[in-house]
């Protein structure tokens, strides 16, 4: 089997599917008021390496140049999508588009219930 580079690693961490369900979610950066900065980067490009960083265990500076980002911005991107809920609304996502299709199954479920403790008094 011959290994996965460049572009289709890419498109083996985020498919087309993936990134049409992501690329909605994911939070606009504006230019800065004050100007300068960096120009601005492909968010595909960028999404990608961080998801190459969380499912590959890598270090964000060791994540290999062939992203086309830089760690600084992975990890920075990484931290700004944290934060507004990225992972949570993507994982929604990608469940609500599976059970449109009829892909999930959810019979083999397990339903976790966190104890409350009743009150005293009122019955």
């Amino acid at each position: 089997m011959m290994p996965v580079v460049g572009a289709d690693l890419s498109k083996c961490l985020v498919p087309d599917e993936l990134w049409e369900l992501a690329a909605p979610l994911l939070p606009s950066f504006a230019a800065r008021p004050q100007g300068g900065g960096t120009a601005p980067c492909d968010e595909r490009a960028v999404f990608t390496a961080v998801v190459y960083a969380l499912t590959s265990g890598c270090t964000w500076r060791h994540l290999p140049p062939t992203f086309g980002t830089s760690p600084a911005t992975a990890d920075r991107r990484f931290t700004v999508w944290t934060e507004a809920g990225l992972w949570r609304r993507l994982h929604r996502a990608v469940l609500d588009e599976l059970g449109a299709r009829g892909e999930v199954d959810w019979t083999p479920a397990i339903v976790d219930a966190a104890s409350v403790r009743a009150k005293r008094g009122d019955r």
